[in-house]
């Protein structure tokens, strides 16, 4: 038997995810199979021991256990989760006032503030399906996206409002009902703003909902909770669906990993637009946390909460990590306990991870896409390590190591044969996942799912090698892995060099085309303030370093391009290498 439903996402225009359509890439058992649960006399299911699961359910427990607890911290605002829970259920009701219902899309061009906590809770119990967009993205970018997820409702931050009405008059010259727009203000509003340019202001709505409004649950635990596009390290932005069951699933996984006991407090480093915050806003109210919610991350934002709210945990690309080694001694504050960062998004520079362990914090290091609801993989650290040379200590933790609790299997293995690789340490293949963590599907893509889903896995697109212990390491992305010579070159080798050169404060490889090798590394580096090197000096640095021929051919002098996220945008590095032309034509340095 195969899973051939399809999950209903709207009324009007009837759009359909459907899952699994071909043999070859997924197969689900169903109940009624031989040796199910129903075979075995005198057993039942029903709402005694049956309930879908759903991250919704984290609020009604924290508000039933730790009602007058601190739930949410802004500044000088402060709720309870009694609040909180309270606040929750009047916004899914003034949502239905305004014609939203089950399956409908709510989306949002919001930093990390009260109201976008609010919603991650009070969407899904209208029975909508929540869209956080990326906040840095331009009136152009949010106008297709906002087409793309047919959004009906568009939650907009004060400061975003000009970026949102662009948007929207992009779209009214499209033949489609545009999507009523409600702004989120603070106190940090100037007095001069003026609200009454837009219809609804968020408050005043949730004032007019009301708090004995019921929950609409979702009537499968698969049914979308969420819509997540993309990041933009690509071009092409793809809606990710995730499932009610997958994001419930993920937020204990991914609080398990995160070491997180009970009433942690949690400083909002990571966007929560950003694979809906590493699933950490439900994962959160199930530890009964407290949520540090700040609209902009720098290194005295981070240092000044950790001293005032005693933060003990915090998440961060590795650019954040390298932003807060890199700050100014003024804006440091002693660490009067242990912070647990979790990193992720793209390889962390041992050396990064090193310093920030010097300063005073603790790291985890985790692995994962937007298609497996953030967090997939982490680095779990063996007592037996401790015992190991510094050095070795920190390649150990730099590993994307093994599967959460939560996620059935990954692996890494060869694209073409499906076999695994050896557990070398040296043979690369693709990172492939399966499991319920997994996402749902590409919203409105159905072939982009079927290739995602080819063979039962989802493909990754990012190169590693497995270890003999199993934890796995990433090299490179498919399409970041340079070949010159007909030699495999990973650019993250490179890059972990690089980092260790004293003057480097960011860098990036890509290839560039060359007309006798075929490509060769071009590295792209950002130096630290006070330091002055050429790009002979570097190259020689890393031909210490490296074998010769993975040194890098050409060094480019510039700023590093990344998204809100903190992620290198390769796409952009690689077509300015392209624009350079064959090495041959060149001398080895530009600065652009």
């Amino acid at each position: 038997m195969f899973w051939t439903r399809s999950i209903r996402l709207f009324r009007s225009p009837r759009v359909f995810l459907s899952h699994c359509h071909s043999r070859k890439f997924c197969s689900f058992s169903q109940d009624n199979d031989p040796g199910s649960w129903e075979s075995m006399e005198g057993l039942s299911r029903c709402s005694a021991n049956f309930v879908p699961l759903s991250p919704i359910t984290f609020l009604e427990r924290a508000a039933k256990v730790c009602r007058d607890r601190t739930s949410v911290v802004y500044g000088s605002l402060e709720y309870n989760w009694g609040q909180t829970h309270q606040r929750c259920l009047k916004l899914a009701s003034a949502l239905t006032h305004l014609g939203i219902s089950r399956g409908d899309v709510v989306a949002t061009l919001l930093p990390n503030v009260p109201a976008m906590y609010e919603v991650h809770f009070a969407v899904p119990m209208a029975g909508a399906i929540l869209c956080t967009l990326n906040s840095r993205l331009d009136a152009a970018m949010v106008s297709v996206l906002l087409e793309h997820s047919q959004a009906k409702v568009l939650f907009v931050d004060y400061q975003l409002l000009e970026v949102a009405r662009g948007a929207l008059n992009l779209l009214d010259k499209k033949p489609r009902e545009l999507p009523i727009l409600v702004l989120v203000t603070d106190s940090d509003c100037p007095s001069t703003f003026d609200i009454t340019s837009v219809s609804y202001e968020y408050e005043r709505l949730l004032a007019d909902g009301h708090s004995s409004f019921d929950i609409v649950k979702p009537h499968s635990e698969l049914d979308p909770i969420s819509i997540n596009y993309t990041s933009g390290t690509t071009s092409r932005p793809k809606g990710v669906v995730y499932s009610h069951r997958g994001a419930y699933l993920n937020s204990l996984a991914t609080v398990l990993l995160f070491r997180m006991d009970l009433f942690p407090v949690y400083l909002w480093s990571v966007p929560m637009f950003h694979c809906n915050g590493w699933c950490l806003p439900w994962g959160v109210a199930s530890q009964f946390g407290i949520n540090i919610c700040v609209r902009k991350v720098t290194p005295k934002t981070i240092f000044d909460n950790i001293a005032q709210h005693k933060v003990t945990h915090m998440g961060g690309a590795p650019t954040v990590l390298n932003m807060i080694v890199n700050s100014a001694l003024t804006d440091r504050k002693p660490l009067n306990q242990k912070v647990v960062v979790m990193t992720g998004g793209s390889p962390p520079p041992p050396q990064i991870l090193d310093k920030m362990e010097e300063i005073g914090f603790s790291i985890s290091h985790l692995y994962g896409l937007t298609e497996t609801y953030g967090p997939g993989t982490f680095c779990a650290w063996r007592p037996e390590w401790e015992l190991l040379p510094h050095e070795d200590k920190s390649k150990m933790k730099a590993r994307q190591g093994v599967p959460h609790v939560a996620l059935e299997e990954i692996d890494v293995k060869d694209p073409i044969s499906m076999e695994g690789v050896p557990s070398d340490g040296k043979t690369m293949g693709e990172v492939m996942f399966r499991g319920n963590t997994v996402m749902s599907g590409y919203f409105r893509d159905l072939k982009a799912t079927e290739e995602a889903f080819k063979d039962g896995w989802f493909r990754s697109g990012d190169l590693a090698v497995k270890h003999s212990d199993g934890y796995i390491e990433i090299k490179d992305r498919l399409k970041d892995i340079i070949i010159s010579g007909g030699e495999n070159i990973s650019s993250v080798e490179i890059e972990t060099v690089l980092y260790s050169h004293p003057a480097i404060l960011e860098a990036a490889v890509v290839a560039r085309p060359d007309d006798h090798w075929g490509q060769t590394p071009c590295a792209f580096v950002n130096l630290k303030e006070g330091f002055d090197v050429n790009a002979e000096a570097i190259i020689n640095f890393c031909r210490e370093h490296l074998p010769h021929y993975m040194a890098p051919k050409t060094v480019v002098f510039q700023d590093i391009p990344k998204t809100s996220t903190g992620k290198i945008q390769k796409y952009v590095l690689r077509k300015k290498a392209e624009a350079l032309g064959s090495l041959s034509r060149s001398h080895g340095c530009d600065k652009l």
